[in-house]
């Protein structure tokens, strides 16, 4: 595959061609690259970049060029959807992401249900579209990657997170009727995302875990929904990434039911083995955030050209970054990557 831009890497990639090198991204979501070097550098700055267009757009060109990672990724948090769907929202700091301080509902059977086109047109989503349309309109040769929050960790962002994880197992009927709504509500947001321009659709699900909900409530829950929402993006042409954090052990031979075009991993992943016992994954990850907040830079090197000699298709942070990470540190990633690599290996 000739190769002519970032967006040519990353969709070939996608696409299952072979690219001259892997790419290297951080998508946005819960894996975003926003981080205090970034900002204090470029003075665009959150909070106020979370609800004002241009400063979303500016800041992850910032990320962009400041970072090396070859892409665009937004918004810069996971709390969009939980905002439209009622839930109270802290908008954070220059050092610490937005959080949400209140689900809106006590339990599944006390959701009260809103009008979805409705809400694609409140709180922060159009922010977050229109960003994207400056990003694609200006940049048409960088991926700009629209993440979304999972359909289980934004159902458990709208209802109180151990009720509902007890909802699960004993109240299904109301958690199917929940899942149902936030999914569609995620559908019609990639819609809006793709409509906007974005490249690619990411969705980070960390609640959808082995460790949270075990092998039967994946496959019940958390394959079907996060499947739907995928197709539903597949269907407007767009490839689709999924990161799901934690052990995979328990819920692995689920993994490969997974329709995206890419599946990334956290850094406790043996991303080789898992790409052994299902070849027709493509990967991505999973550089420790951990080595990237306390680095040195050397051994940051090391793991990413390990990564690299391993086949690993998309080379990126294993979950999301801590704001205190080091440039230099995330600088020593997408360097390795972008000189160390050769069609032989690295």
């Amino acid at each position: 595959m000739t190769v002519v831009n970032e967006k040519d890497r990353l969709l070939g990639v996608l696409n299952k061609q072979q690219p001259d090198r892997p790419p290297v991204i951080c998508p946005g979501g819960m894996m975003n690259a926003a981080i205090v070097d970034v900002m204090k550098k470029s003075g665009q700055t959150l909070p106020a970049g979370h609800s004002d267009a241009a400063l979303m757009a500016d800041l992850a060109y910032a990320v962009h060029t400041l970072t090396g990672f070859e892409n665009f990724g937004l918004p810069f948090c996971m709390t969009v959807e939980a905002e439209v769907l009622g839930s109270e929202i802290d908008l954070g700091t220059l050092e610490c992401e937005p959080k949400i301080s209140r689900e809106v509902f006590a339990a599944a059977a006390k959701v009260e249900y809103k009008d979805i086109p409705t809400m694609l047109n409140s709180g922060r989503i159009p922010v977050v579209c229109q960003a994207v349309s400056l990003l694609a309109t200006k940049y048409p040769d960088i991926p700009v990657i629209g993440s979304l929050t999972g359909p289980v960790s934004t159902a458990a962002s709208i209802v109180d997170p151990i009720q509902f994880l007890k909802d699960l197992r004993k109240d299904p009927a109301n958690a199917h009727r929940v899942f149902d709504y936030v999914t569609e509500l995620l559908i019609g947001f990639a819609d809006k995302l793709i409509e906007h321009g974005a490249t690619v659709i990411e969705i980070g699900d960390p609640t959808a875990t082995g460790e949270i909900l075990g092998p039967k409530m994946f496959a019940e829950y958390a394959v079907p929904y996060i499947n739907k929402l995928i197709t539903a993006v597949h269907e407007q042409g767009v490839p689709v990434i999924v990161h799901i954090c934690g052990n995979l052990n328990s819920v692995k031979p689920l993994i490969s039911n997974l329709e995206a075009n890419a599946v990334s991993t956290d850094a406790i992943v043996n991303l080789k083995l898992l790409k052994d016992e299902f070849p027709q994954l493509t990967t991505m990850g999973n550089v420790s955030t951990y080595l990237l907040e306390l680095g040195p830079a050397e051994k940051v090197a090391v793991q990413t050209k390990n990564l690299l000699a391993q086949g690993i298709n998309i080379i990126a942070p294993a979950c999301g970054l801590s704001t205190s990470s080091p440039l230099a540190n995330i600088q020593s990633m997408t360097h390795t990557v972008k000189t160390n690599f050769t069609k032989e290996g690295v």
